[in-house]
């Protein structure tokens, strides 16, 4: 086990009606408020009301943008970084999932930055401040509630990147499962895909005797398995709600990292996916991940072979390389099960462009740690993700 620090400062308030606390936590980080969206979602369902309301009553004062698009976009977070110059806004709020939080704490970033706040994203510069930044989570996916990390998409070029910094952490983050009831079932079949992937990036790691986090990761898989399957199912049941918002603050908070060396490859090149084709962050993931499984199993099988024996309680008795393969066949036909694409032609991506994102992927070098991969090797999970197949 490698020697690790860990510190998780955002305060979880999670449970039914939360959200009529949101204007209390906000005044204790002090205005005036941002107030930062996405859709006409949070309307329609009163969420909107509820919030503004509560704001009201502790005196707040506000300014709003909404507009967040999933994966959010630098020309949005450039125009709250200006308003929150020029109002001399005190705090950010974001209402929403991932994309939101991800385009608060950019604003929040940039906001107390002399440069660029693209300088985050391209690894010219590390946020050392932020204005403090609250959460009403209306989503289970991407766990940026509690997390250090934003990505955020710049249009020219279409590069989608990501800044890592305790600095942007949330300070709160309301969490109400309730409030995820609304979400299409293609929007929680997402959700829980990325959550899954956030589990597996830290799973498949080389370093040895690290069973303690490895039982989180499988406990946390399994329980997403489980919950998404009976939220997909029955969408008013809360029980499998309140376990995939909370396995998704816990997929991505630090705690599965600790004591091991995470690989991120497969995410860095689902960001050229969804940068460019404008895909479900989730959905991208799910038509990468089986095939990236597929590539790499043979660096590390006996791990691939616990993630087969442990997650999907495949038969441990038979030969090691055919349980492992087994065990990826099991996600991938899970995946299909909550309808999820598996390869490029169910996302509705062309062949055309993968050298093109694969070039992409290699800005910052090689990509992952379980198997460090190359453009070539890029390229070569990328063709056998553009099969139906294998």
């Amino acid at each position: 086990m490698r020697n690790f620090e860990y510190q998780n400062g955002t305060r979880v308030i999670f449970g039914k009606g939360t959200q009529t606390r949101v204007g209390a936590e906000m005044r204790k980080l002090g205005g005036p408020v941002l107030l930062h969206h996405g859709s006409s979602s949070i309307k329609r369902s009163g969420l909107y009301d509820e919030v503004k309301a509560s704001l009201e009553a502790e005196g707040l004062e506000l300014l709003e943008l909404g507009g967040v698009k999933p994966n959010p976009r630098l020309s949005l977070v450039r125009q709250g970084i200006e308003l929150c110059r020029k109002h001399k806004i005190g705090s950010v709020l974001a209402v929403g999932g991932g994309s939101v939080i991800d385009s608060a704490k950019a604003i929040a970033a940039g906001a107390v930055y002399a440069g660029d706040v693209w300088d985050f994203y391209t690894g010219k510069a590390q946020p050392a401040a932020s204005l403090p930044v609250g959460v009403v989570l209306t989503l289970s996916a991407a766990g940026s509630e509690t997390s250090i990390s934003s990505v955020i998409t710049d249009e020219e070029g279409w590069h989608k990147l990501a800044c890592n910094a305790p600095a942007i952490r949330p300070v709160f983050a309301i969490m109400n499962p309730e409030l995820s009831m609304s979400l299409p079932p293609y929007q929680v079949a997402c959700g829980a895909t990325d959550i899954m992937a956030h589990v597996l990036e830290r799973y498949f790691t080389s370093e040895a005797e690290v069973d303690l986090t490895d039982r989180l990761c499988e406990a946390t898989l399994k329980t997403v398995i489980a919950a998404v399957t009976r939220a997909l199912a029955d969408p008013r049941d809360y029980a499998p709600r309140a376990e995939l918002m909370w396995a998704g603050s816990l997929a991505h908070n630090g705690l599965l990292d600790t004591g091991r060396l995470a690989d991120w490859g497969t995410h860095r090149i689902e960001h050229e996916l969804s940068a460019i084709y404008d895909v479900a962050h989730g959905a991208g993931l799910a038509a990468l991940f089986p095939s990236w499984m597929r590539f790499v199993y043979k660096a590390n099988l006996g791990r691939f072979v616990q993630f087969a024996t442990r997650v999907w309680d495949v038969d441990s008795s038979g030969q090691p390389e055919a349980v492992a393969l087994e065990g990826i066949k099991r996600m991938r036909d899970f995946l299909v099960s909550i309808g999820m694409p598996v390869d490029l032609g169910g996302l509705g991506i062309p062949g055309d462009r993968l050298e093109e994102m694969a070039t992409k992927a290699m800005r910052f070098g090689p990509l992952g740690n379980l198997v460090k991969l190359g453009r070539e090797e890029v390229l070569a999970i990328l063709h056998l993700a553009a099969q139906k197949d294998w």
